[in-house]
């Protein structure tokens, strides 16, 4: 008798552990894609170039005095010098052709190619920046995808916010999909709870055993989350190695441990909430529920 009531008890835990799982897996998904999300903006932004063309008579140590100020500053990421030579040579191995051979001269300009950081990847700190550094008169024109930019910090806002609703939607789903599973792990063993009650345990004596599994719960879920997590980005790593940019390693971390906190408030909060409803009720109601 025992034996088939510890087997009970177990087939009930590992169900609650694999119901629970599937919804942190759920919720973890969404919160990784969030995360993602936000990383795959900052690379896209981080990437966009504003181009300084220099005058064709600008001296070079003028030009590593330009070079050397806009490393200094705050809003660079990185920046590079690329010559009408350098221009030049790449051109020529794109088109099969030197266009000097009939045109007589260099048709390129230099430029100086700057790569902001993500938070001044918006047309208002260009501006500002654009117009500081055209007090260099080494500087002919600054041009930057204005368009794109736009479009990408628009559309970077509206996806942003879709998530967000996504993600608080999923979180309440999630904790009324695990407090049903918790609550049916409890509902089995309601007259138990009332049997103590008479006997004259206290209810956080009888809280505790059923908090303790629960807690075990939460644990094992998070951890079977985390898991089927990891082996999934490890699969989209190997078939795509460029997400590395994206799936950093705060991400992972930030995903692992929300799965995991998530896991064990959620259930140990679905616990204490259905014990004590039980607890509250009489004898009679525990026959009509």
């Amino acid at each position: 008798m025992k034996q088939t009531k510890k087997r009970t008890i177990d087939i009930q835990f590992v169900t609650a552990c694999i119901s629970t799982s599937l919804v942190l897996l759920l919720l973890g998904a969404v919160v990784l894609v969030v995360l993602s999300a936000n990383s795959l903006s900052e690379h896209v932004r981080e990437n966009l170039e504003l181009s300084l063309l220099l005058n064709d008579n600008a001296e070079k140590t003028g030009v590593d005095h330009i070079v050397r100020h806009v490393e200094a500053q705050h809003y660079t990421k990185e920046v590079r010098y690329i010559s009408k030579e350098d221009i030049l040579t790449e051109q020529t191995a794109s088109l099969g052709l030197d266009p000097t051979e009939f045109l007589g001269y260099n048709p390129y300009t230099a430029s100086i190619e700057i790569k902001l950081k993500a938070d001044y990847a918006n047309t208002d700190s260009i501006m500002l920046i654009k117009n500081r550094l055209m007090r260099y008169t080494q500087i002919r024109e600054i041009s930057y995808p204005s368009e794109l930019m736009d479009n990408v910090n628009e559309n970077i806002r509206k996806i942003s916010v879709l998530l967000l609703a996504l993600a608080l939607a999923l979180s309440l789903i999630s904790f009324a999909l695990i407090n049903n599973t918790i609550k049916l792990t409890i509902y089995s063993q309601r007259f138990l709870l009332h049997t103590m009650k008479l006997v004259g345990a206290s209810w956080g004596f009888i809280r505790r055993p059923f908090l303790k599994r629960n807690l075990g719960i939460g644990i094992t879920s998070g951890i079977l989350a985390n898991g089927m997590i990891a082996c999934a980005i490890y699969l989209l790593l190997r078939y795509e190695p460029q997400m590395a940019h994206i799936l950093t390693i705060p991400t992972l971390i930030i995903v692992g441990v929300s799965v995991m906190t998530f896991g064990i408030i959620i259930t140990l909060l679905c616990a204490y909430i259905s014990i004590n409803r039980f607890l509250k009720m009489k004898a009679g109601d525990l026959y009509y529920i």
